[in-house]
C-alpha cells in the first residue's frame, strides 16, 4: 500500500508509536498530523528504548522524511528537548522539518490550562497541564501565534506583546494572577527559536509533491479516536482530530490520497484522566494488567485505568475511521489469566444497545455485557508464527475481528520492534 494512517483505536496509549516505527523501513515519508506535547509514542530498538512526544516516531529512518505538519501544536522547548536528546544518542534529525503553519504552545497557554482545570474542580477534564487546549482554542480564534511567526525575529515580539494584552487582563481579572512579562518569554524561548528556524518549511506542499509523485506515505496519528473532539467522549477530549480524516486537515493531503487505514488497539482497554470507561477493572484484575503492561503515561507517568477489551467502543471506531486493518498489540499481557473477556454491546437504561454512544451522558450508564473466553498461561512474547500462538490466544483474536468486521492482519507480543506478528489473511 502506498499511503498509510495509522490512529489509536480507543482513548490511546496503544504502542502506536512501535508500529508507526516498524512500517516506516519502507516508507518515503513519516507525517505527524496533530496534537502536541501531550502525546507519547514509546519505541523499543534492541533494548533501546526512546520516548517521542512531538517528532515521528520515523525518525529512527534516516532515510525517512519526518515531517510535523500544520495541525500539530509545538511547545518550542519540548521540542528542542527532544532533539537534543536524539542528536545525544546519535538521530542526527537532518530528516526532519515543521511546518511553518503549526500554531506554537506558550507560557500562558500552559498557565491557562493548570488555572482552567484548578477552576473546574471536580468537572475538570484531566489534561496533561501542557498548554495545549488553550493553543487550539486561539488557534480557532485567530489569535495564535505559528512557526513561522516564531523564527521570525522581527515578528514574533510584535505578536508576543498583541498577545499578552490579551491573556495579562484575563490572568489578572479573571484568576488573580500577576501579568506575564513579554521580555522574560522572549529571554526563554529566542534561543529556542534559533534552533527551529531552519527546520520550517511548506510541508503541505511537500507531503502533496511526495503523495502525487507516487512515493509512499504514512501518517502517524497521535492520541486515539475516542479523544477527538468531534468523534470521542466529549468533553473528556482532546482539542484535535486524531481520528483518520484529521490526517488529511492536519496536513492538507486530500482522502484520495490515502490508500490504508490501521487502527492500533490493545487486547484490552485503557484510559487515562477523567470520563465515563465501562469496561474498566476497579480490582484485582485492572491492578494486574497495569503492572503486566507497565501502564503509566508516556509524557506523564499517571497510572492508566485498565480493564477488558470494548469490542463496542472498537467497532465503532472502526465504522468512524474507515479501517481497511487492525494491529492488536499487548498479547502477551493476557498470558495467564484464567479466562478473559470481550465486551460485545451495553445495557443502558434497560435496554440492550450494540453501538457505541459517544457522549458522556449516556456512556456513564452504560453497563458492558461480556462474552467469556478460556485464558491461555503460556508466554507468548517470543512467538514469531502466527499459527504458534495457544488456540485460546487465536480464538480471542478471530472472535474480536468477527466482532469488528475488520481483518486483524497484525499483533504485538510485546514492545520490541522484532515483538510483531503478522497473521496470513
Amino acid at each position: 500500500m502506498g499511503n498509510t494512517v495509522v490512529v489509536g483505536a480507543m482513548w490511546g496509549d496503544e504502542s502506536k508509536g512501535k508500529l508507526i516505527d516498524y512500517l516506516a523501513h519502507d516508507k518515503d515519508v513519516v507525517v505527524r498530523w496533530g496534537g502536541g506535547s501531550n502525546a507519547g509514542h514509546t519505541v523499543v530498538v534492541d533494548d533501546q528504548e526512546y520516548k517521542l512526544h512531538l517528532i515521528p516516531a520515523g525518525i529512527l529512518h534516516p532515510e525517512t522524511l519526518c515531517v510535523v505538519a500544520d495541525g500539530v501544536v509545538i511547545d518550542p522547548a519540548s521540542f528542542v528537548g527532544e532533539i537534543e536528546h536524539l542528536r545525544g544518542r546519535g538521530i542526527s534529525c537532518n530528516n526532519l522539518i515543521v511546518s511553518g503553519n503549526a500554531h506554537v504552545v506558550l507560557p500562558y497557554h500552559r498557565l491557562l490550562d493548570e488555572l482552567f482545570e484548578k477552576r473546574k474542580g471536580k468537572k475538570a477534564i484531566g489534561t496533561t497541564g501542557r498548554g495545549i487546549g488553550p493553543a487550539y482554542e486561539d488557534k480557532a480564534a485567530r489569535i495564535g501565534i505559528r512557526m513561522r511567526d516564531f523564527v521570525d525575529p522581527v515578528l514574533f515580539p510584535e505578536r508576543l506583546a498583541e498577545a499578552l494584552e490579551w491573556k495579562n487582563e484575563l490572568l489578572v481579572k479573571v484568576f488573580g494572577e500577576e501579568p506575564l512579562s513579554a521580555k522574560a518569554i522572549l529571554d526563554q524561548l529566542l534561543p529556542h527559536a534559533e534552533t527551529l528556524r531552519p527546520f520550517v518549511d511548506d510541508t503541505a506542499l511537500r507531503v502533496a509533491y511526495a503523495a502525487k509523485s507516487g512515493k509512499k506515505v504514512l501518517f502517524e496519528g497521535a492520541q486515539a479516536t475516542l479523544l477527538d473532539i468531534d468523534l470521542g467522549t466529549y468533553p473528556y477530549v482532546t482539542s484535535s482530530h486524531p481520528s483518520a480524516g484529521g490526517s488529511c486537515i492536519g496536513t492538507g493531503l486530500g482522502p484520495t490520497q490515502i490508500d490504508q487505514i490501521i487502527a492500533v488497539s490493545k487486547s484490552y482497554t485503557t484510559r487515562v484522566g477523567a470520563g465515563a470507561f465501562p469496561t474498566e477493572q476497579i480490582n484485582e484484575i485492572g491492578d494486574t494488567i497495569r503492572e503486566r503492561g507497565f501502564e503509566y503515561g508516556t509524557t506523564t507517568g499517571r497510572p492508566r485505568r485498565c480493564g477488558w477489551l470494548d469490542g463496542v467502543a472498537l467497532r465503532y471506531s472502526s465504522l468512524v475511521n474507515g479501517l481497511t486493518d487492525l494491529y492488536l498489540g499487548h498479547m502477551d499481557v493476557l498470558s495467564g489469566f484464567e479466562e478473559v473477556k470481550i465486551a460485545v454491546a451495553y445495557e443502558m437504561d434497560g435496554n440492550r444497545i450494540v453501538d457505541f454512544p459517544s457522549d458522556q451522558s449516556r456512556l456513564s450508564r452504560c453497563v458492558p455485557e461480556y462474552i467469556t473466553l478460556p485464558g491461555w498461561k503460556e508466554d507468548v512474547s517470543e512467538i514469531k508464527e502466527y499459527s504458534q500462538l495457544p488456540a485460546n490466544a487465536q480464538r480471542f483474536i478471530e472472535i474480536v475481528e468477527q466482532h469488528i468486521e475488520v481483518p486483524i492482519t497484525t499483533v504485538s507480543v510485546g514492545r520490541r520492534r522484532d515483538q510483531t506478528i503478522f497473521r496470513p489473511r
